[in-house]
């Protein structure tokens, strides 16, 4: 059955809405701000859309060398437990339900997200500021998945807890702090040792050493058996293949900490936007390749459960471009990387 607002919400571009949170993130708490930039890249309506469209999927996928578990279907409740507006998700689900039951349609994104995350901050008894995002995430969401799997998913959100559970200044503050390095640690130079958090609800972290790469810290870490977890971590809790920006395993979001890894070179960039992650040309970025982003104190990090080579394909803003050499571990995936950048098989467009 057609659904109006549904319908008007189907209208809009990718473009269309980070244009929309971008315009918005002024107005979100710090906590968030760069977390829900972050989301968005996470689940990239071109790359849904493209492989909807698609005759044969799954070949698509390959196509794009896609690994891990790519899309919002099955993560409706779920992919957004990074956001501190996460445990808003039960008032913003049904206060997203209750729009699209009204059957009206909407002028503009930023107007609808605000008017959502108005009615949940009122049931929440919070702050505007901190709604905002999960309002932008569960209508981006319904766009993604339709409106009777919306309405299927339970609406239960994650209970916060370890650093999750505090306030959300106190969460900024807490992203914000290093390792202490001891009594003499003015004294240390190469030697300082920082953190890697990887999961504010367990405080799961791994160390890393100034100015060591946050890819090469990882694999260090055998803590637990991250295979069997997610088969693309072969070493350590990021996926990793080649270690010199020629695959996208690595790419991570950046929820704090941003101002303590190096900048990204020319070749960085390059390859992020072959790969299709975009984002903003800032100093800076919330997006980064693990492998090339070395860090000079504590950060905090989400891994996407995902990774593909799409700037072509889907964005089709990428030229054909020859990839540079990857070590021996990445030998297995650079056919299919290189397809993926270079093929001329036709774009699907929406």
């Amino acid at each position: 059955m057609s659904n109006a607002y549904f319908d008007s919400i189907s209208k809009y571009a990718e473009a269309d809405w980070l244009t929309a949170v971008e315009s918005l993130a002024p107005s979100v708490h710090e906590v968030d701000r760069a977390a829900v930039q972050i989301w968005f890249r996470f689940y990239p309506l071109d790359l849904e859309r493209y492989l909807a469209a698609a005759e044969n999927p799954e070949e698509a996928m390959r196509g794009l060398a896609l690994q891990g578990d790519f899309g919002l279907a099955d993560k409706i409740d779920t992919s957004h437990r990074f956001l501190y507006g996460h445990r808003y998700w039960p008032q913003a689900k049904a206060a997203i339900e209750a729009r699209a039951a009204s059957g009206e349609q909407f002028g503009d994104i930023a107007s609808e997200i605000k008017a959502v995350a108005k009615t949940v901050a009122d049931a929440a008894k919070a702050n505007e500021s901190l709604t905002l995002s999960i309002a932008a995430a569960g209508l981006y969401t319904l766009a993604h998945v339709g409106l009777d799997a919306f309405k299927a998913a339970s609406g239960i959100a994650a209970k916060p807890a370890g650093i999750m559970a505090k306030s959300p200044d106190a969460i900024v503050a807490e992203r914000a702090k290093d390792d202490s390095q001891g009594m003499f640690g003015f004294l240390k130079t190469v030697d300082k040792k920082f953190s890697v958090i990887r999961d504010e609800y367990t405080g799961g972290r791994f160390p890393v050493i100034n100015e060591e790469d946050v890819a090469s810290a990882s694999q260090k870490d055998h803590s637990q058996d991250w295979q069997s977890m997610d088969d693309r971590c072969w070493d350590g809790p990021v996926p990793i293949e080649c270690t010199s920006a020629s695959c996208g395993t690595c790419w991570v979001g950046v929820l704090g900490g941003a101002e303590k890894l190096t900048e990204p070179s020319a070749r960085e960039r390059k390859q992020m936007k072959v790969f299709g992650y975009n984002q903003p040309d800032d100093a800076k970025p919330y997006l980064r390749l693990a492998c090339q982003a070395k860090a000079t104190g504590n950060v905090t990090i989400v891994i996407p459960p995902w990774n593909a080579v799409f700037g072509k394909k889907v964005r089709g803003n990428v030229e054909d471009v020859e990839l540079e050499p990857a070590t021996t571990s990445a030998k297995r995936l650079r056919s299919v990387v290189q397809d993926a950048i270079s093929s001329n098989l036709s774009l699907i467009h929406i």
